[in-house]
């Protein structure tokens, strides 16, 4: 594209105060309601950066979200920032101390590939394998923001929710066009992909959400997700508890239980998820298409009796005391009778 350029100054020639600066305008985080955290980054600062602040970043903000039970990061508006950047954000959110190899960089200008892999130690903790993240995206989210979503996505480390990213480029180099006033924006570097497989990645088609929504509604959307799935073990242990209880087939019901436990329940992001995977897992392990489960909005009632006033009066059904009454119900409920062949 052909555009004036622009003087912003580098985070790297600022100094130390101006840089932290900086970085605060960038950076927003709190606690929201269901001690969920969140984290807004506009901007991925490099290595330099992060290794002169790295322990303001970690005291100020990260120790906050540490005690969170799940974290939304925020990438809406983030529309670029520092390949050497990259392997910082994946590596906190990377469980254990085993490094992993997530991408390797191809640059045009140098000819020579980088292999980006996670650090084998970070400054203060990591954040839970345990504990879910979502990612937010909108149609301005480029760059090394769309690589970070598309990594954490790959590892099945993160939701992500909102739109499709902008397929953009992980540099840029401007060209002046001549001895003009006009320069030519050009990608130098791109992706390929863990492993340098050479296999098709974000860019030019950006990353796709798991559950795509508009980017101004990605927010609320993220946080019923984070709602449904921070019930997902109550509901497993209800379950397990009515097959205990009720399930006729107690031959069965080990074998279930057992099942339901180990079942992954990383993807379910619906109710209609979670329905359609129970249903398969269950009916599967225990050859019965009978053993159904299905989800069932609680009705809003006033505060008061369960049985609200225009309801009908429950029925409790009798039986006859007279002998030829309960004949005469026995014989309106069941036929008998013997076939040809002694067949009953």
């Amino acid at each position: 594209t052909l555009e004036a350029p622009r003087q912003a100054p580098a985070l790297t020639n600022l100094t130390q105060e101006e840089m932290l600066a900086r970085l605060q305008e960038g950076i927003r985080h709190e606690v929201l309601e269901g001690n969920v955290g969140y984290l807004r980054v506009d901007d991925i600062p490099g290595q330099e950066v992060v290794s002169k602040l790295g322990g303001f970043l970690v005291a100020s903000v990260w120790r906050k979200l540490m005690g969170t039970s799940a974290l939304v990061l925020d990438l809406r508006h983030c529309t670029g920032g520092h390949i050497s950047g990259i392997p910082y954000v994946i590596s906190y959110l990377h469980p254990g101390n085993t490094v992993l190899h997530v991408d390797t960089i191809y640059d045009r200008p140098s000819n020579t590939t980088t292999e980006i892999w996670t650090l084998p130690q970070v400054l203060g903790e990591r954040y839970s394998a345990d504990k879910d993240v979502v990612v937010l995206t909108s149609g301005h989210t480029g760059g090394v923001a769309e690589d970070i979503t598309y990594i954490l996505k790959q590892m099945r480390r993160a939701i992500v929710v909102g739109e499709r990213t902008v397929g953009g480029a992980l540099d840029l180099q401007k060209l002046r066009i001549g001895q003009s006033d006009f320069f030519l924006t050009v990608p130098v570097s791109r992706s390929l992909g863990p492993l340098g497989g050479g296999s098709q990645t974000w860019e030019g088609s950006g990353v796709l959400p798991c559950v795509g929504t508009p980017a101004e509604q990605a927010l609320e959307k993220a946080l019923a997700i984070l709602t449904l799935r921070r019930a997902l073990p109550g509901v497993v242990r209800r379950l397990q508890e009515a097959l205990r209880a009720y399930y006729t087939l107690v031959d069965r019901v080990p074998t279930l239980l057992h099942h339901l436990a180990n079942m992954d329940f990383s993807a379910v992001v619906s109710e209609e998820d979670l329905v359609t995977k129970l249903n398969a897992g269950l009916q599967t392990v225990s050859e019965d298409p009978r053993l159904l489960v299905r989800a069932v909005r609680p009705k809003e009632t006033s505060p008061g009796p369960e049985v609200g006033d225009d309801d009908p009066p429950e029925v409790v059904p009798t039986v006859p005391g007279a002998e030829a009454a309960r004949q005469a119900l026995v014989v309106s409920m069941f036929q008998v009778s013997v076939l040809p062949g002694n067949v009953g």
